[in-house]
């Protein structure tokens, strides 16, 4: 008997016991920030395995994630998001749940924040939550998505390092629509929002520049979108002064990717090409 007592003394915790742990925790109003910020650590570890991803909900994970979504400290909702964005991942499952909690209006407001790290994990959650699902993207939609992703977009004194999330966001929207069939997203065909995009071709970034041209190359390739639109942004004035640049650069390493950057363009240039003339046929 002592010996089993022993056994059990020494039994290591199972995840399931840790997460609900960590959960007793956050829902502990007089917890210390650290500790809750311990907590929330623990669980983005916890939740990475998919059934206890699955499990989250089950033991008032989520509720008591989404709450600190909406702390004071900007460090707590920080890593609220990144826990959401990392249970959500390729996981329709706990995307619907997150979804059907609300969550997405307060990540969406969080891309607003001023700092770099809050909106880069909301951004993250946001991208987890509505990859490949029709019902998270049309309440992206719902909850102005697209208002914040063009803020981002046209923002000067933005970090670049969230333009570059957020153009690949409009990637993955955009390869969605066109591997599915659906067509659900009419912002992504919104002239001012498809100018705030071209726009950024002309910063001197060829890690952005490439993200932009890879965008724009899935948003040509959609039938929603109307190349009259591109042709008011000047896209084909911005290519060719874009092509002029990469030509000009001086390093041998920059030469090198500058010339795969290239490449990209003229494939751009010439879908915008075949959309024009597809758009003056059937004008005709």
């Amino acid at each position: 008997m002592e010996i089993k007592e022993l056994m059990e003394k020494l039994k290591m915790p199972s995840d399931a016991d840790l997460m609900k742990i960590a959960i007793a925790d956050l829902n502990n109003s007089s917890i210390s920030l650290e500790d809750r910020q311990r907590a929330l650590q623990e669980l983005l570890v916890l939740v990475e395995p998919i059934d206890n991803a699955n499990d989250l909900d089950k033991v008032g994970g989520l509720v008591a994630v989404i709450k600190d979504l909406n702390n004071e400290n900007e460090e707590i909702r920080t890593t609220s998001a990144w826990v959401l964005g990392k249970a959500s991942q390729n996981n329709a499952f706990v995307q619907n749940q997150i979804l059907g909690y609300g969550a997405l209006a307060r990540l969406v407001k969080m891309g607003y924040a001023t700092s770099t790290e809050e909106v880069a994990k909301a951004l993250y959650a946001i991208s987890a939550l509505i990859r490949d699902n029709v019902n998270g993207q049309d309440a992206f939609c719902s909850e102005d998505g697209n208002a914040m992703l063009q803020y981002i977009l046209v923002s000067n004194n933005i970090d670049i390092r969230l333009q570059k999330k957020a153009v690949f966001l409009v990637t993955d929207l955009a390869d969605f629509q066109l591997n599915s069939g659906k067509s659900g997203l009419p912002f992504l065909s919104d002239r001012l929002f498809l100018k705030s995009l071209v726009a950024m071709l002309s910063r001197f970034d060829l890690d952005l520049q490439e993200k932009v041209l890879l965008a724009i190359k899935s948003l040509l390739k959609l039938p929603s979108t109307d190349a009259a639109d591109f042709e008011s942004c000047n896209l084909d004035s911005v290519l060719y002064r874009l092509g002029v640049q990469l030509e000009e650069l001086a390093s041998e390493e920059q030469k090198e990717y500058a010339g795969e950057v290239d490449d990209l363009r003229r494939e751009v240039q010439m879908l915008f090409q075949s959309k024009l003339r597809e758009g003056t046929r059937t004008a005709l």
